[in-house]
C-alpha cells in the first residue's frame, strides 16, 4: 500500500468515525468499526480495546476476530501483558519482538508466539491525566509499527477515547435532564396540592406549604408523595388520611382537622374557648 493511498485510507477512517458520533449512538458499534478500519488501514493481524468495567476491571469491548481477543483475556486473567500495561502506566507500550519478552512477562509472551503473533503495540485510551483503557495492534508479520503507522494509530485511540467519554458525558448528561424533570414534575405536584389546601381551608399558599412538610416530616414520606395524595384525596373526594398509613389521623383536606386550619384561626379558636 503506497503512502497516498495508506494517508486517503485515514482520512476516509476518520470521517466515518466522525460521522458516526451523532446523538444517542452505540459505542460498542463505533468502537468495532474503529478496530476494523484500524486493522484495514495499518495491515496489522488484530486489533482489540479494552476498558475496565464498573468494578474496575479490564474486559474486552471490542476486537477483529477471537483470536485478538483470546490474547487480550489472557493478559487479564494473568494481569500482565503489554495491553494491562499501557493502561496502569498511561504510556504507549511497544514489543518489537515477542520472544524477546519472556523474562518480562513470560506466560503471555509463550501464548502469543502461540498464536502466531510477533508483535505488540499498545496505546492508552487517555485525556490528560484519565485513563479509559487501551487500544491494543497485534503483528504477526517481521517487520514491527513503522513510527507513521504508531502516529495514525495514536489518532485512532484518540477517537476511541473520545467516542467513550462523549457517550459517557451523553448518558450523564441524559440521567441530569430527566433528574430535573422529576425535579421540577414533583414541584408542580406540590403547588397544585398547596393550591387545593389553601382553597379548602382558606389559608394562604405558605400554611399549606407548612402543612405538607409538616406532613411529610411526620410520616416519613416524600413531600411529593405527600403531595400526590393530597391530589388524589380531593379528586376522589375521598376524607381518607393524605398520605398517612395510620387510619386515625386526620387528612389534610378534612375540613374539620385541626392540624389544617391556618395559624390565626387557631388563635382565634383557642382565643373563643378562654373566653368561653
Amino acid at each position: 500500500m503506497t503512502k497516498t493511498t495508506r494517508e486517503r485510507e485515514l482520512v476516509d477512517t476518520f470521517v466515518e468515525l466522525a460521522d458516526t458520533m451523532v446523538s444517542g449512538y452505540d459505542v460498542v458499534d463505533l468502537l468495532h468499526r474503529l478496530v476494523t478500519r484500524c486493522a484495514q488501514t495499518l495491515n496489522v493481524a488484530g486489533v482489540g480495546i479494552l476498558i475496565p468495567d464498573a468494578d474496575g476491571n479490564l474486559e474486552v469491548v471490542a476486537s477483529t476476530s477471537e483470536r485478538s481477543q483470546l490474547i487480550s483475556l489472557l493478559q487479564l486473567s494473568e494481569d500482565q501483558g503489554p495491553c494491562v500495561d499501557a493502561y496502569h502506566s498511561g504510556e504507549p507500550v511497544t514489543v518489537v519482538d515477542i520472544a524477546g519478552i519472556q523474562e518480562r512477562w513470560p506466560r503471555f509472551a509463550r501464548a502469543a508466539g502461540e498464536l502466531g503473533y510477533r508483535w505488540m503495540h499498545a496505546i492508552p485510551l487517555r485525556l490528560r491525566d484519565e485513563v479509559i483503557g487501551s487500544l491494543n495492534l497485534f503483528g504477526d508479520h517481521a517487520a514491527a509499527l513503522s513510527a507513521d503507522d504508531a502516529l495514525a494509530a495514536r489518532g485512532l485511540a484518540d477517537i476511541a477515547t473520545i467516542g467513550i467519554l462523549h457517550e459517557r458525558a451523553f448518558r450523564e448528561a441524559d440521567l441530569a435532564r430527566r433528574q430535573l424533570q422529576r425535579a421540577l414534575d414533583s414541584r408542580i405536584v406540590i403547588e397544585q396540592a398547596k393550591g387545593i389546601l389553601s382553597h379548602v381551608h382558606h389559608i394562604d399558599m405558605d400554611a399549606a406549604f407548612h402543612q405538607l412538610r409538616e406532613r411529610a416530616r411526620s410520616t416519613q414520606q416524600k413531600l411529593s408523595d405527600v403531595a400526590r395524595r393530597v391530589i388524589e384525596d380531593a379528586t376522589e373526594g375521598r376524607s381518607a388520611p393524605g398520605g398517612v398509613t395510620d387510619d386515625a389521623r386526620p387528612s389534610l383536606i378534612d375540613r374539620g382537622s385541626p392540624e389544617v386550619r391556618a395559624p390565626e384561626a387557631r388563635g382565634r379558636q383557642d382565643g373563643d374557648e378562654k373566653t368561653s
